[in-house]
């Protein structure tokens, strides 16, 4: 699917920082846009029309924000467990494959717990939730370890498509 959001960013801002290997900036540059553009349109269903890889950089932005401060356990305790299934076979599309294992994964501990994380409505049975599913810890570190690495993917696929992510 081709995007039907395509926000203009300047091409030579996005050369620079590809060329000079700066991932964050380059990241920010293009998933910036997405954000801006959910948060004026208040509506999730803005992904829909987005390319699969938009789609991907936004989803993948939502559990590194997530991951990164409370690992699977918070990102799916946040309601965003929906967009797992979807990023699982957007990685393998990207060539992630062990990235997808890891999001694989962390969605078959959930089904399996799907009932314990979600009665969890306090604080403090959120916060037993750690002690309760080790298991995340394992596909946690995992994720971390492929975390840089998969940037790295979704960034170049970026830029050899820039036409799928922004005009210039």
């Amino acid at each position: 699917m081709n995007s039907n959001f395509l926000p203009s960013v300047n091409l030579s801002e996005i050369s620079v920082a590809y060329h000079s290997g700066n991932d964050e900036a380059l990241y920010d540059l293009l998933v910036q846009p997405l954000h801006e553009e959910l948060y004026k349109r208040q509506n999730f269903n803005f992904i829909d029309e987005l390319s699969w890889c938009q789609q991907l950089m936004l989803s993948f932005d939502y559990l590194s924000m997530q991951a990164g401060q409370g690992g699977f356990i918070q990102f799916i305790h946040n309601g965003y467990v929906g967009l797992l299934p979807t990023m699982v076979e957007q990685l393998y599309k990207l060539g992630a494959a062990e990235m997808a294992l890891v999001l694989d994964d962390a969605l078959k501990v959930y089904v399996l717990n799907r009932d314990l994380i979600e009665k969890a409505e306090s604080v403090e049975a959120f916060a037993r939730l750690y002690d309760e599913l080790k298991e995340f810890e394992g596909i946690d570190d995992r994720y971390t370890n492929l975390c840089k690495p998969t940037v790295k993917q979704l960034l170049n696929y970026a830029y050899a498509h820039l036409d799928e992510f922004v005009t210039t």
